[in-house]
């Protein structure tokens, strides 16, 4: 059974049946064509001498006018006449205008004289002035033709009758008959002599396809030695020794790539970063699953490519003087990735460390190049953020040091003395070594957070009188500063209104009640800084699924666009003069950032710049979590 399927699937059946269906359907659309074109020649044939001829209808159409019982006989005898020289003609009819029956072909239907003829179709042929003509089969009279001609009255000027004649058509359809079985028994004789014809031709064509084929397997399997017979020298002759040279020729580049195969598995092994290997030119032969990560490039993007081209190096260096002079080299991923990829991810981009070695033969011949990748974004993003914070640390002691110092120096050089300028400068040396200390604590804070040593003692509180609390230390400092300012008039007060829209429902959160405090003195002191004189700090306590969402929004300058993502740096401040002016540390929010994320929760900051500011703070929270009493302290 296999055998069978196996054969119907062989290129020697396929071949053959080809040529016999080529054949079959050849013959057919030429039967078909020839059948067509009998068949309406013979119908128009057929048609022309059935048709009712001109001085038939001439006599008929003279007789219809006269209309009078010796003219009916003169009508009898007219088709009679013309009936007698058609032997196929089975029925002729004479109807007036009127529909009346005026004249038969047979004798024995002359009782259907005078009666009203019953076929619609040939009051439409009188009343249109049209003749109708139709073939139809009936069972009992076969193959029928039709044919209702209106006769005009001599003078043209309207119809005054119609003949009806009716012919059998069985002679005619019984002679296709006869031609279409010739034809049939013709073509099934050719159809018989082409398939043989077919089948000796596909046998020729496939014998020497198979053992090629043959060739093929054994060649595949790795046996060589094998040669295939060239039986003449024609395309397959040709062919055949084109497969006996190919045997050689496979047999020396198998053992050449098996060899160049071997070592590259060494090298490969022993990497465990990404992996490039390229051929003389510089385009890329190889390329492992890490180095695609790392460039982020697909294989069917890397194979092929140019070596300095995926590494987007170009500009650089050329592929040639990497061959000359195979220096490592640091690589950076955005310098060639899209802009799309990293736009929305300012840590989306790598620092590769590439370290070329050249592929070379025992004869000395370079026939590629390897590039070993390695990743050292982490180690380089320590390095910087070390360097980044030393710079910074040291940038902002330097200030109030040299402050303190100059101080000092002009109290020694004697204005200590001076009772005016000494308590002065006393005073300022305080402030700045207050600062120093307070930059030094949220450093050590950042520190213990950083290292996980900042443990949170949680408790539940009712979060709308917490945040109330707060907002209410707030008001009382505003209310005790006007009343300083009342006693000192020198002294200048920043009015702020503090605008509440809490939620009704209790939210009970589980939270580290100081540290929380921390965070939104915070943002408080900055929303205070940074408002008008007069303005409006708007602070919201909303709910949503499963969090609470904290909001306060100032009317200040608000922070430009760019700077929005560097906000909770370390030391990072919008504006710099102002910000140190203000005795601020640049560290505040970098600490709220840490102390909202050990409580699981989120921060964030929405601002335009001339629109003032608005922190977000999402905290997780149970919403049927009812808690108990909450002392306020």
């Amino acid at each position: 059974m296999k055998k069978r399927l196996a054969f119907l699937h062989s290129i020697n059946f396929k071949i053959g049946l080809s040529f016999i269906l080529i054949l079959i359907f050849t013959i057919e659309i030429i039967g078909a064509y020839f059948v067509r074109q009998l068949e309406q020649q013979n119908v128009s044939q057929f048609e022309d001498s059935v048709s009712v001829k001109v001085y038939v209808l001439n006599q008929i159409s003279e007789n219809l006018t006269d209309n009078d019982s010796h003219t009916r006989a003169n009508i009898n005898n007219t088709i009679q006449d013309f009936a007698r020289n058609n032997s196929d003609i089975t029925d002729i009819q004479v109807i007036d205008r009127n529909g009346t029956i005026v004249g038969t072909k047979d004798a024995d239907k002359a009782s259907q004289i005078g009666r009203k003829t019953l076929k619609d179709q040939v009051r439409r042929s009188i009343n249109n002035n049209k003749k109708i003509t139709q073939i139809y089969y009936d069972k009992s009279l076969g193959s029928s033709y039709e044919s209702i001609t209106p006769v005009s009255s001599p003078d043209n000027s309207n119809v005054v009758g119609a003949i009806y004649v009716r012919a059998s058509m069985e002679s005619v359809y019984t002679g296709i008959n006869n031609i279409i079985v010739i034809f049939l028994t013709a073509s099934l004789v050719a159809g018989l002599l082409g398939a043989m014809i077919a089948i000796f031709i596909s046998r020729a064509i496939t014998r020497p396809i198979g053992e090629m084929k043959q060739q093929a397997v054994r060649m595949a399997e790795g046996d060589y030695s094998g040669q295939v017979r060239v039986y003449s020298p024609d395309e397959l002759g040709q062919l055949a020794m084109a497969v006996n040279d190919l045997s050689v020729k496979v047999e020396e580049a198998t053992e050449n790539s098996e060899s160049e195969r071997r070592r590259l598995d060494s090298v490969l092994t022993q990497m465990s970063d990404g992996v490039i290997a390229t051929n003389r030119l510089g385009n890329i032969t190889v390329i492992n699953e890490m180095a695609r990560e790392f460039l982020n490039k697909t294989e069917d993007e890397a194979n092929g490519a140019q070596l300095v081209d995926i590494l987007g190096i170009s500009d650089h260096v050329s592929f040639d003087e990497l061959l000359e002079s195979p220096e490592p080299m640091i690589i950076e991923t955005s310098d060639f990735m899209d802009d799309d990829d990293i736009e929305d991810d300012d840590d989306g981009s790598l620092i590769l460390n590439a370290d070329f070695s050249l592929i070379q033969r025992n004869s000395g011949f370079i026939s590629g190049m390897v590039c070993v990748l390695h990743d050292v974004t982490e180690q380089q993003k320590i390095d910087s953020e070390r360097r980044q914070f030393v710079s910074n640390v040291s940038h902002e002691l330097r200030t109030p040091l040299t402050s303190i110092s100059s101080y000092i120096d002009a109290l020694n050089n004697g204005a200590w003395k001076d009772q005016k300028l000494a308590p002065q400068f006393l005073n300022v040396t305080a402030e700045e070594t207050d600062r120093m200390i307070r930059m030094i604590q949220d450093l050590l804070n950042l520190s213990r957070m950083d290292q996980g040593r900042s443990k949170l003692n949680k408790e539940l509180v009712n979060f709308n009188e917490f945040f109330s609390y707060i907002l209410d230390r707030f008001d009382m400092m505003l209310k005790k500063e006007k009343a300083d300012a009342k006693e000192d008039d020198k002294k200048i007060v920043k009015n702020y209104r503090i605008k509440r829209i809490f939620t009704q429902k209790d939210l009970w959160v589980e939270i580290d009640t100081d540290k929380m405090t921390q965070v939104i003195d915070n943002i408080m002191n900055n929303a205070i800084k940074y408002s008008p004189d007069g303005g409006v700090i708007t602070c919201r306590l909303l709910e949503t699924n499963k969090h609470i969402i904290i909001s306060i929004s100032d009317e200040g300058l608000g922070i430009p666009r760019k700077d929005i993502k560097k906000v909770f740096d370390r030391f990072y401040r919008v504006d710099k003069a102002r910000s140190r002016k203000q005795g601020g540390t640049g560290l505040g929010l970098s600490i709220s950032k840490e102390i909202v994320e050990q409580h699981k929760g989120r921060i964030w900051v929405n601002s335009a710049e001339g629109r003032g500011s608005t922190f977000y703070i999402s905290l997780p929270f149970d919403p049927n979590e009812t808690g108990g009493e909450w002392d306020e302290i």
